[in-house]
């Protein structure tokens, strides 16, 4: 199982899409326009990146460009209805991994999906500590004193996101925006709901919770450790 961002603006093909990767196991996030693509890639690994070649505003290749740009290292499938072999050039060019012509089986899709996941990863960042707190970004593990700790998917997503942003205040709607981006059930009582039960997975006995409420503010992350 993998972790994938899917970005596509059509929404019957981005439905088909999706449905197929989940069937297969896979955890999949999903965005329709290259700036959300970008955003998400800002706060969030994934094992690897498929990009609608013709996203509107910002392209899929505009995305590549970028995404390569600022050090991202994650195979990127483009999806395109080009077939020039320029036009393949450029994508390659721009820091795509491999490139799939539409219309296509969802069955290729699979396979080059596991021939980029085979690829050796590099590691970046992979493995957050705060305090007696370990999240493994790959195997997507959590322990607390050495001892593993089992979360909800929303609960790791929330972790992850604040051990990779520690020490800094986000209010209800910014955890809504970045968190629950995809979740039918983004409200600020599910937020406060998920920080509750966070804090009792994670809870280190003796201290006080890393997550503090920052009153008429929202929460943070504490790490001291610098």
């Amino acid at each position: 199982m993998a972790k994938l961002l899917v970005a596509e603006d059509n929404d019957e093909f981005l439905d088909r899409i999706v449905s197929w990767l989940k069937s297969e196991g896979h955890t999949v996030e999903f965005v329709t326009n290259g700036t959300d693509a970008l955003e998400n890639l800002r706060f969030y690994q994934y094992d690897a990146i498929i990009l609608d070649w013709n996203m509107p505003g910002m392209t899929g290749l505009n995305v590549c460009t970028e995404y390569r740009s600022s050090g991202g290292v994650t195979p990127i499938l483009m999806l395109t209805g080009k077939d020039a072999i320029q036009d393949k050039t450029q994508g390659l060019d721009a820091g795509a991994d491999d490139y799939l012509t539409k219309p296509f089986d969802a069955r290729e899709l699979s396979a080059r999906i596991r021939a980029l996941l085979r690829r050796p990863k590099i590691v970046q960042d992979n493995v957050l500590r705060v305090k007696s707190i370990e999240l493994n970004a790959v195997s997507r593990e959590v322990s607390v004193s050495g001892k593993k700790v089992n979360l909800l998917p929303l609960e790791y997503a929330l972790l992850e996101f604040l051990m990779r942003h520690p020490n800094h205040v986000y209010s209800h709607t910014d955890l809504i925006d970045r968190v629950w981006k995809s979740e039918s059930n983004s409200t600020a009582e599910a937020v406060r709901t998920c920080v509750m039960a966070l804090r009792k997975k994670i809870a280190i006995e003796g201290e006080a919770s890393v997550i503090k409420t920052v009153h008429g503010l929202g929460y943070k992350l504490e790490d001291t450790s610098d």
